[in-house]
């Protein structure tokens, strides 16, 4: 048989897979983006838990040291980072070396703090510090020569930035 003389039947079938594949696609990104929702609604919420509870421990205590100070700041950043996520759906992995960087100083702190003595702890501690600062340096670098799409007009899409780099 040829396509002109087709049965009406193959034709509906056709059309109901179509549709029948059109709504699973729905109903799987509804699903989606419903666990992903779901997901950063709880993350959300152990970090302002979390958060809470370090602060009620430090009003039981009197008093706060540059430490706790800065775990209250690696709570925020994860705040941030995740009010981030919630609203362009992209992860800022700036955000997460900040957050590295914020818990080092807080070792650092700690270490000093403690031991009162120099050594290759530290050393260590603050070469790390060093390197997550270049590497945020390189990312912001990169995202202004290089931006993403979204930062791209329609007339300046076509190939441009990370895009180019990733495809080629």
């Amino acid at each position: 048989m040829n396509n002109q003389t087709e049965n009406p039947l193959i034709g509906k079938v056709r059309n109901f897979e179509e549709r029948l594949k059109h709504n699973v696609e729905v109903f799987g990104s509804i699903l989606v983006d419903g666990f992903h929702l779901l997901a950063l609604f709880s993350i959300g919420a152990t970090t302002v838990w979390a958060a809470l509870i370090e602060f009620l421990r430090l009003v039981g205590q009197g008093y706060a040291d540059v430490a706790d100070i800065l775990l209250l700041f690696i709570y925020l950043e994860i705040g941030a980072m995740i009010g981030i996520y919630f609203k362009t759906t992209r992860l800022p992995v700036r955000y997460l070396i900040y957050i590295a960087i914020t818990a080092l100083a807080r070792i650092l702190v700690e270490i000093v703090g403690a031991e009162h003595k120099t050594g290759y702890d530290l050393l260590i501690i603050t070469g790390s510090i060093l390197l997550l600062s270049f590497a945020v340096l390189i990312l912001r670098y990169g995202s202004y020569k290089l931006p993403s799409d979204s930062r791209v007009t329609n007339h300046e899409r076509s190939k441009s930035g990370i895009d180019a780099l990733v495809d080629s």
